[in-house]
């Protein structure tokens, strides 16, 4: 039978209900023109909410490259392709964005600078670096002119000041210079050569600081060249670490507390961040006497007075280190007179610091965007118009700042073995009997729910050496870890006990255990 079929009819959605209605053949849609996207980012940026849309858009790959990714936690919440490549994998291979490729021969580190230029050099991180493609950016804690000769191989930005400036700027002897153009007043010191005993006397009669001293090398970890000189004998442990080291800073001694502040120096003006505690040799944290051992935020840990000057003062010395050509991110330590409240400077740090994490993820930083942000903004030659004055006043607000402590704990030990067993990363539990137990996986500090949980982030791994001074990990637990006269409350030893129980050792093996193995001079963090 031959087909009687017709064209197919068009019918409208209705025309069930109106058979007699009929649609037109639709015509073919053409896709529009290939046009590119309009970009509707402003030209200067002006307020907080489009620079956070700015790196909330970033397509530029940007990576931080150290031994762990600690000092920027959670920057790569903030900002999209951001990436750490990091010597130790802290994480399990858990942390989508930390990339840490395996252990190849390599010569003895010397310094985070060497562990950097090893990773730079390392195959699989050119590979991955090449891979994503893009006009990679990079940031350290810590680099030299090496790293930039390696960065600009690999065709890469080094966002901060040229190495050769940060470290003019990191010279202890530098600091108190710039700071008195700032008019930033250090402890009473005397900057000069020490050749004895004798003539360390004589410099300070001279100097009229008396003779209960404080001396401190140009460079290095304040828990390592840091000396407390007040007679003959404590000169007599030291003096190899101070003769020969030409210029030295020799201050006088004073009954204080640490604290520290970071900040950015900006084009537009100094951006100040909240003043924190530091937590100074504690025997339960660290070997080292006057080594930093972590830090606390909370705004009630000073007088508003101190904090309010501490602000003034900070911004005082960015504005002078703009003028002396550097930029972006800093820290200044200040010493706090406990008699007095005087406030006196102590060191700069120019680059991100141990106390950077606290203070990128302090209250005003999720309120507004993280101090780095600005750092990163700075380098990337976005043009931005931004009232600091009326940012800072903001990050004055004692509303901007929760309550969160860190503590770095180091084998406090003087043995040496290998590590059999240490805490993996992740969220802990105080139980009511005191004990610590491992409860979850995070790699974020906002899991922690009361003061009976704490964040840890694991540096020791099983198979590593331990060693007098070594890094266990970070403790980051909310409220403060201190008493009101700064030393360790009951809750942080136990946490400190708790932590420390759930590592172990073993002795090394007999053909190893005749040369000592040197601790290294630097600290990774």
């Amino acid at each position: 039978m031959k087909s009687t079929a017709t064209a197919p009819i068009w019918v409208c959605a209705s025309s069930h209900q109106r058979p007699w209605l009929r649609c037109p053949k639709p015509k073919t849609l053409k896709p529009p023109p290939n046009k590119k996207r309009k970009n509707t980012m402003p030209t200067v940026l002006k307020n907080i909410s489009e620079i956070r849309r700015f790196f909330h858009r970033n397509e530029d790959p940007i990576y931080f490259i150290s031994a762990t990714n600690f000092n920027l936690l959670g920057l790569d919440e903030w900002v999209k392709n951001f990436k750490y490549i990091c010597y130790i994998d802290c994480y399990g291979g858990k942390h989508p964005n930390v990339f840490c490729p395996s252990e190849q021969p390599h010569a003895e580190f010397q310094s985070i600078e060497d562990i950097n230029n090893y990773l730079l050099q390392h195959k699989e991180v050119i590979d991955f670096i090449k891979r994503r493609g893009g006009k990679p950016k990079f940031v350290f804690l810590m680099f030299d002119e090496e790293t930039e000769r390696l960065s600009k191989e690999l065709g890469a930005e080094v966002w901060f000041p040229k190495a050769k400036l940060r470290t003019s700027m990191d010279n202890k002897i530098e600091t108190v210079r710039i700071g008195n153009k700032a008019g930033v007043p250090s402890v009473p010191n005397v900057l000069a050569e020490v050749k004895s005993y004798e003539d360390l006397q004589k410099t300070c009669e001279k100097a009229g600081i008396g003779h209960d001293l404080v001396l401190q090398s140009a460079f290095g970890d304040s828990g390592h060249t840091t000396f407390f000189i007040k007679s003959e004998a404590d000169f007599r442990r030291h003096e190899h670490e101070i003769i020969g080291e030409g210029e030295i800073k020799i201050m006088k001694r004073i009954d204080c507390r640490g604290s520290a502040i970071e900040a950015c120096a900006t084009k537009e003006g100094t951006i100040v961040g909240p003043l924190m505690t530091e937590l100074v040799g504690f025997k339960e944290l660290t070997p080292y006497r006057g080594g930093w051992c972590g830090n606390e935020i909370l705004s009630t840990a000073f007088p508003p007075k101190v904090r309010q000057k501490a602000r003034e003062l900070t911004f005082k010395f960015g504005e002078q280190l703009r003028k002396e050509g550097y930029r972006g991110y800093f820290e200044l330590d200040f010493l706090i007179d406990k008699k007095t409240g005087d406030l006196w400077l102590g060191e700069l740090n120019p680059r991100i610091t141990g106390a950077s994490s606290m203070t990128n993820h302090a209250a005003f930083a999720h309120a507004d965007a993280p101090l780095f942000l600005f750092h990163l903004l700075e380098f990337s030659k976005k043009k931005f118009d931004l009232d600091t004055t009326e940012l800072n006043d903001r990050w004055a607000n004692p509303d901007m700042i929760d309550s969160w402590s860190q503590m770095v704990i180091k084998h406090t030990e003087d043995n040496v073995d290998i590590c059999t067993a240490a805490p993996e990363t992740g969220i802990y539990k105080m139980l009511e009997d005191g004990r610590v137990v491992f409860d979850r996986f995070d790699y974020h500090r906002r899991a922690v729910e009361s003061e009976n949980e704490a964040f840890f982030l694991q540096i020791m791994q099983p198979g590593s050496y331990r060693y007098e001074g070594a890094d266990i990990g970070i403790l980051v637990t909310r409220g403060r870890s201190m008493t009101k006269n700064f030393q360790l409350n009951e809750r942080a030893k136990k946490w400190i006990h708790g932590i420390k129980q759930t590592v172990d050792g073993k002795a090394l093996p007999v053909a190893n255990a005749g040369p000592a193995i040197a601790e290294p001079a630097f600290k990774i963090l």
